[in-house]
């Protein structure tokens, strides 16, 4: 019994010091996850192991996905290097030959050493000045889109009214920026969906941007502000219609589909999230058009801020340079296609923007206010 006892006592301190030997024994490789170079540069890469191990370890570099035929034409990367006995760090050299997209995972013949899914994905540019650029007219259109939203708040604070915005637009405008913050979020800060698009998409390049997030975040707290200012200044008995709760109503029911299906495992959460961006892409192609119809019957614009629709015009035009500028930077024209709602976004915001500058400046213009002169 006192054996018993005793054994008790010991066994959980036994495992643990089994725990943490074992931990010990095993040695962590590091590599950096993504590499970018300019065309015909340089550059020095550093691996390194969380301790130092007891014999020397050959490194693999296998390559397992190029954007060209030959992964040389896009890279100069040596087929293996050696990590010294005693040593934490080594460093080879790459050449970068043309614009493409490598990826290499590095294997090791040392069984103490842990190499398994490091990985690292060289990124082979025209010009890293096109990619500062591409990177600064991401954030300008994120400015200009995000800024659009309050022409439209200001004038129904000032008018203490919200006759002539159309509450179609709003209940739609709501559902596609729900659906737009749920893809964007999804792919830009989830690993686990990152690394599932990385294995579809070999090319390494994340449509996503920082901007692209924080838009779409902006955009629907923006919509809520609106939202509140419907219910709580003059509407003139202007409701949702009924053609908008059903196509509200299809929406919500495909994305609430399509979450079974992912939790059923038949299709993946990366699939879940391209449809759900479909919503936002359905949403942007119908969203405007109550809108317009409204102005047309109404024979005006008053109620729909023009500062709105400029601003929204400048941010799709540079939204779309920005997808052109990074798809001929990296010869990846797929990049458009990889993100359909962003492109789209623009797109269709563009040709409705014309139409309602059409409307403003053209069709709709308010006459000049004249006022009576009385003889003296």
């Amino acid at each position: 019994m006192a054996d018993l006892d005793l054994a008790k006592r010991w066994l959980p301190a036994l495992l643990l010091w089994m725990l943490i030997n074992l931990s010990e024994s095993r040695v962590y490789l590091f590599a950096p996850d993504v590499v970018t170079l300019e065309k015909y540069s340089k550059t020095n890469i550093t691996v390194t192991s969380s301790s130092p191990i007891n014999q020397s370890a050959v490194i693999q570099l296998n390559v397992t996905y190029s954007s060209r035929g030959n992964y040389s034409s896009v890279i100069k990367v040596p087929e293996q290097v050696l990590l010294p006995a005693e040593a934490t760090s080594v460093s080879f050299n790459v050449t970068a030959n043309g614009v493409g997209q490598v990826t290499t995972y590095l294997h090791s013949n040392n069984t103490d050493l842990n190499s398994s899914s490091v990985r690292i994905r060289f990124i082979v540019v025209h010009s890293n000045i096109l990619s500062v650029i591409s990177e600064v007219i991401g954030w300008i259109y994120f400015l200009a889109w995000s800024v659009s939203f309050y022409p439209q708040a200001v004038e129904n604070w000032r008018r203490k009214s919200v006759v002539g915005l159309n509450f179609d637009f709003l209940a739609l405008n709501l559902t596609g920026f729900i659906a737009y913050s749920v893809f964007n979020i999804g792919l830009f800060w989830v690993p686990y969906i990152k690394e599932e698009f990385l294995e579809r998409n070999h090319n390494g390049i994340n449509p996503v941007n920082a901007n692209d997030v924080f838009f779409s975040l902006h955009a629907f707290l923006l919509c809520l502000v609106y939202i509140i200012q419907a219910a709580v200044y003059e509407r003139g008995g202007q409701k949702v219609s009924r053609t908008a709760l059903i196509l509200l109503l299809i929406g919500w029911a495909f994305a609430f589909v399509s979450l079974c299906l992912a939790v059923a495992k038949q299709i993946s959460w990366l699939e879940y999230l391209y449809y759900f961006s479909y919503i936002k892409l359905a949403v942007t192609l119908i969203k405007y058009v109550p809108q317009a119809y409204m102005n047309y019957r109404r024979q005006s614009t008053e109620g729909w801020s023009i500062g709105n629709v400029l601003l929204d015009f400048t941010g799709g035009i540079l939204s779309i340079l920005q997808m052109i500028l990074q798809s001929y930077n990296n010869d990846e024209w797929r990049l458009i296609f990889g993100d359909p709602t962003k492109f789209g976004l623009g797109l269709f915001s563009v040709v409705f923007d014309v139409l309602f500058m059409c409307q403003h400046y053209c069709l709709y213009r308010r006459p000049s206010q004249y006022e009576p002169v009385t003889e003296q």
